[in-house]
């Protein structure tokens, strides 16, 4: 049976707390379906693309059968946040009216260990996924894991495709072995890469990443200083991920070393 890839769409109602351990101040914010998020804003440091590497992280890992808390459009009218007594989110929340992008807050849940021992197939799973991506942030001094219910979750992909960030030579991005593997905090006890390897090629299908990258907003791929339109822009994003997998080797030789 074919997984429902979509997002739901919420309306933020109430900004509760700003989340400041996150460089882009997240938020813990309600919407209007009595749900509390943790949202990212597109008025923050890298805008959109840090949404849409959120977007496009999480549900690779999905596919991966990992757990991660259930992503949402969450829409910011454009009065919301004036009563914000601090000035420098005020800013954040005017700026970013529009679609941003939530992930379901998950009471009770605490920061992962490092010390803790993980299944070696959810830790491959995990240390592929961000090898994949290219996820630079997911190591013992931010681990951006959450142990909640005696399971590993995954939070915070917005690391993740950091070549649109330059946004030339994509081609060339893609075949990136990711030195920057060897920094992170589930490598020890990632046993099982060559099984996860052959996993994510044959769940990854043309299809499946043509449907992930869909997902993205229009809105979220107008751009300053480029005139790609959104077509082009996803269709970057696919290309990007489609030789990326095809030439997995070569993060998986990187991880390889260094576990040596």
């Amino acid at each position: 049976m074919e997984k429902d890839l979509s997002l739901r769409t919420v309306r933020v109602m109430r900004y509760i707390v700003p989340l400041r351990e996150g460089g882009s101040l997240p938020a813990l914010a309600e919407a209007d379906d009595g749900f509390k998020y943790v949202l990212k804003f597109r008025g923050a440091g890298h805008g959109t693309k840090m949404l849409i590497s959120e977007l496009l992280g999480g549900r690779i890992a999905a596919a991966l059968e990992l757990h991660i808390p259930e992503l949402v459009f969450a829409t910011l009218d454009e009065d919301f946040g004036r009563t914000e007594g601090d000035e420098e989110i005020q800013d954040l929340l005017k700026s970013s009216k529009g679609l941003n992008l939530g992930m379901h807050y998950l009471s009770g849940a605490i920061a992962y260990d490092s010390t803790l021992t993980i299944d070696p197939l959810t830790a491959s799973k995990i240390v592929w996924l961000d090898a994949f991506t290219t996820n630079i942030d997911r190591t013992f001094n931010n681990t951006n894991l959450l142990w909640w219910h005696r399971e590993l979750w995954v939070i915070d992909n917005g690391a993740s495709f950091y070549f649109h960030h330059g946004w030339k030579e994509f081609d060339k991005q893609a075949l990136n072995p990711f030195p920057h593997i060897k920094d992170h905090v589930l490598l020890p006890q990632a046993s099982m890469l060559d099984e996860v390897d052959r996993l994510g090629r044959a769940l990854l299908t043309d299809d499946l990443l043509h449907k992930i990258t869909e997902l993205i907003p229009d809105d979220w791929l107008r751009w300053p200083r480029t005139t790609d339109t959104p077509e082009a822009i996803r269709d970057i994003y696919f290309r990007f991920m489609k030789t990326r997998l095809q030439n997995s080797h070569l993060f998986l030789n990187s991880a390889y070393d260094a576990k040596r």
